[in-house]
């Protein structure tokens, strides 16, 4: 199914945003305009199955932890960091699940870059399918539109691992940085103009000798998913995860253009329980009644990485903790840097203060939905780590 959504999921009409304005709203405008994206910009839906992968709510965590000497709760926490909505699961049991300004249980929410490791994980279904037949594979194999570009000669891993070596500012708010480009080529609505903007990138590095954080190197996996799949990355999404888990209600997915491409870097809106759901997935391994959609030890790879690494201490903002990275997850400091309740965690993070956190050893879920006064906070991220870790411990180990 190939069709665009022309007319929003969203029924209800919120003052909302301009699109141009994504990244500097007034707070009110900003939580209305999250969770109402598919009125501001093209979006295709990811459709649900019949079945629904069942949740069974418990008895709820009391989590308590430490910020600025005073002990909180999680109604504190959700207040000091502006968390809409929060959902911890213990394996499939709700352990604790609330909203805030004006979301609910119906409410589909942003990803930001949350979306990153989602695509990833399409590329890897793709790959289990044969229809990628190596992450070696080079991009313009399935992206012709590059050759002769910077990214002529880079693999499909090294995307993954945002390691391609061409250059990339990331600055949300500098309106002069590779991403506002970015931003403002999916604002045209024209199709192909965001990798216009990629083509016409330089070089810096030889691939796969420098990690540098680059959303446009994301969005090339909605590009590869459909070279290699003849689907859209929603409707992949919808045929190999979405329906057969078991998600409770459609999803959609922001386009770069009326039936154009998705943003696989950005622009997924789910409601809670459906992104717990996709945690529960991955850290199952990948898989589904027993059938393994993602290669097996694709999840356990996720958080191997070697010593010297370029991958490792590599986050891109000044936050209290130095996380490492690899196909398009954030992992958890490790070894002697191990934080206390994440061992061998890895994360989904998006700016603005969105996380779809994993912890495996403690079979534990959670999904935070902020709307953070700034794209990063690194003084709401160390909050949120302290909770994450008193929401494990209080699931009991």
């Amino acid at each position: 199914m190939q069709a665009v959504n022309k007319h929003p999921i969203s029924e209800a009409r919120e003052t909302l945003s301009q699109p141009a304005d994504l990244y500097e709203l007034e707070q009110g405008v900003q939580t209305r305009t999250f969770r109402h994206m598919d009125q501001l910009y093209p979006t295709r839906p990811v459709l649900r199955g019949a079945k629904v992968y069942p949740l069974h709510a418990a008895a709820a965590i009391a989590p308590r932890y430490e910020a600025e000497g005073q002990t909180h709760d999680a109604d504190a926490f959700m207040q000091r960091n502006d968390v809409t909505g929060l959902l911890v699961l213990k394996g499939d049991q709700i352990v604790l699940e609330k909203y805030a300004q004006g979301n609910d249980e119906h409410t589909r929410w942003t990803s930001f870059s949350v979306a990153k490791s989602l695509s990833a994980t399409l590329i890897a279904a793709a790959l289990q399918d044969g229809a990628i037949a190596s992450l070696q594979d080079m991009v313009v194999k399935y992206v012709p539109e590059l050759a002769g570009s910077g990214y002529d000669g880079v693999t499909v891993e090294q995307v993954l691992n945002m390691c391609s070596g061409v250059r990339w500012d990331e600055t949300y708010r500098n309106t002069q940085s590779d991403r506002r480009a970015m931003f403002s080529a999916q604002l045209s609505l024209k199709r192909g103009s965001i990798l216009q903007v990629l083509r016409n990138l330089p070089r810096l590095h030889a691939p796969g000798t420098v990690f540098n954080y680059s959303t446009g190197e994301s969005f090339l996996q909605a590009e590869i998913v459909r070279a290699a799949t003849g689907m859209s990355a929603s409707d992949y999404l919808s045929q190999k995860i979405w329906q057969p888990l078991g998600m409770e209600q459609d999803a959609y997915w922001q386009l770069d253009a009326d039936n154009g491409m998705e943003i696989a870097s950005s622009g997924f809106c789910a409601v809670l329980r459906d992104y717990g759901r996709f945690g529960r997935f991955i850290a199952n391994g990948g898989v589904i009644d027993g059938q393994q959609v993602l290669p097996a030890g694709w999840v356990n790879g996720i958080t191997q990485l070697p010593e010297d690494s370029i991958l490792r201490n590599v986050k891109p903002y000044a936050g209290p903790h130095a996380l490492s990275y690899q196909h398009q997850w954030w992992l958890f400091p490790q070894g002697e840097h191990t934080i206390p309740g994440h061992a061998g965690a890895f994360s989904a993070i998006g700016v603005f203060g969105q996380y779809l956190y994993i912890n495996r050893a403690a079979d534990v879920v959670a999904v935070l939905w902020s709307s953070a006064p700034a794209p990063e906070m690194p003084a709401y991220e160390k909050e949120i780590v302290a909770f994450l870790a008193a929401a494990v411990g209080a699931t009991g180990l």
